[in-house]
């Protein structure tokens, strides 16, 4: 049985720690590997690299970063298959759902590699006789990410691209249900020119994530996962002096209003709803049906749930893979047991369906007649679960999501453009899609909720990420005769 290590320093390196905790094919059911988890002082070992590596590599110049995120841009273009094969292979998603992943993490390498631009101060001449004043950007020194397991290849790059390239060194602590993509993504920045140290891999739980927490080295984290333990990582990172951006959980509503085409309505649903197994913190978990467009709209969406193919990514012609682990399968499956006894109508019930015998699988579902006060609609279910709750007017449609205790993502149908305009004005939602499902912003925007889906105010990624792993330098500046010089204890004033 292989082991999964960590990169430290610029190479592989085994744990030490003596425990390790599986690694599974969802699709299989069959650990295919172990992963070592780190102690505190492995931990501690690659913030020491990453602290020695830091002067050089925040001396190295604009235009050299910018080469080497060009130059990781390509080899992970390269290796497309690749990857994706390998994220199917560990998290379940099928590899058509990996290489989509990829693309869109690609986006922030792209970004990255305009750094030099990005990082552009300001510059006033003459505030005062003589006097110049400009600012600058520098990097923070060491820090690190925290990610989830439904994005191995995503997320992370929405962290490091942006720390590395604004001068930082980092360190990345994934998700240990799928930890191999993380070391691959770490040989090809070796290979892009990353010096040794700057990026680093430390496989771990919770005693990784506590060390990082409290390392008094490092200066910045970034996570996302779900609501609980980024309320834990915010209020734990910042007590320690951190910088912290902690990205939460969603239930994402998606409302449908009476002129909507119910073709693309349902089209979308389904396409948001159970994409990568419904394993998204942007996933529609909830359609709002408005007015009397909740028959059809269900009816609709029902009828495009049987052609969907789930199994195994092995095989192209499948649409959906498993869900990561059998106690997620089964946790998923306790929702759909549950929603009858709140009152909800199980549509279409994915524990029914015709499921490959192996691996971690569970059907899509559908559940109508959801009410605000029930489980099943409160709850974020993070499956192939979508629910679909009615009601009489646009205005209660915004209530309703207005009142929910997460605000990370949300969509209107309509061919009314002032009810769209009202729909982005008056919901307090943090990502809003028009007639688009998933409204994940392209990487030269920032990414974020609001209410319980974050803690602090920083959003990730894009113009919101460059600040993130930077500091304002604001400069004051004079060179005068040496013959001008004098004494004077008041207040400096610009005149």
């Amino acid at each position: 049985m292989s082991s999964i290590d960590h990169w430290i320093n610029g190479r592989l390196v085994a744990s030490e720690s003596g425990q390790t905790s599986p690694v599974y094919n969802p699709a299989t059911g069959a650990v295919t590997a172990h992963v070592g988890l780190a102690s505190s002082a492995e931990v501690d070992a690659a913030v020491t690299a990453a602290k020695n590596a830091f002067p050089a590599w925040r001396s190295t110049s604009l235009s050299r970063r910018a080469e080497v995120m060009f130059n990781f841009r390509q080899l992970v273009n390269e290796n497309r298959t690749f990857i994706s094969e390998l994220i199917s292979r560990e998290h379940g998603k099928v590899p058509s759902d990996a290489a989509g992943e990829l693309a869109r993490g690609l986006e922030n390498v792209e970004f990255a590699c305009g750094i030099p631009a990005m990082l552009k101060g300001g510059y006033s001449e003459s505030v005062s006789t003589g006097v110049d004043v400009y600012s600058i950007r520098q990097p923070l020194g060491v820090v690190a990410g925290i990610t989830p397991f439904n994005f191995p290849a995503m997320v992370p790059m929405w962290m490091f691209a942006n720390a590395i390239a604004t001068g930082n060194s980092f360190i990345l602590k994934p998700s240990e249900k799928d930890p191999s993509i993380s070391l691959y993504l770490a040989e090809l920045l070796a290979q892009a020119g990353v010096p040794d140290g700057v990026f680093n891999v430390v496989q771990g739980d919770k005693v990784a994530v506590d060390r990082i927490l409290q390392h008094p080295d490092i200066a910045a984290v970034s996570f996302v996962g779900s609501t609980p333990i980024a309320k834990y990582i915010y209020t734990t990172g910042t007590a320690n002096g951190k910088r912290v951006q902690a990205l939460g959980g969603a239930k994402n509503h998606m409302v449908v209003l009476p002129d909507a085409d119910i073709e693309m309505a349902a089209d979308a649903a389904v396409s948001a709803a159970y994409g990568s197994a419904g394993e998204r913190c942007m996933a529609i978990s909830v359609v709002v049906a408005v007015g009397d467009v909740g028959d059809p709209l269900v009816d609709a969406i029902a009828k495009r749930l049987p052609a969907i193919k789930v199994g195994p990514g092995t095989d192209p012609s499948n649409e959906m893979g498993p869900v990561i682990t059998a106690e997620h399968r089964d946790k998923v499956a306790g929702y759909l047991e549950g929603a009858p006894g709140e009152g909800a109508t199980v549509v279409v019930d994915g524990r029914t369906a015709d499921l490959p015998a192996d691996g971690f699988f569970i059907g899509v579902s559908l559940i109508d007649n959801l009410k605000p006060d029930m489980k099943v609609y409160q709850e974020e279910i993070f499956g192939p679960v979508l629910g679909v709750i009615r009601v009489a007017t646009f205005d209660e449609a915004v209530a309703l999501i207005n009142e929910h205790q997460y605000g990370n993502g949300t969509a209107i149908f309509t061919r009314d453009g002032g009810a769209a305009r009202q729909f982005q004005f008056e919901i307090n939602v943090g990502m809003v899609g028009i007639n688009v499902p998933i409204p994940v912003p392209v990487a030269y925007y920032s990414f974020g909720g609001w209410k319980s889906s974050i803690f602090g105010d920083s959003n990730i990624y894009g113009p919101a990420g460059v600040d993130f792993y930077t500091r304002t330098k604001t400069v004051t500046s004079r060179w005068p005769d040496p013959a001008t010089s004098s004494i004077n204890l008041g207040f400096p004033e610009t005149r």
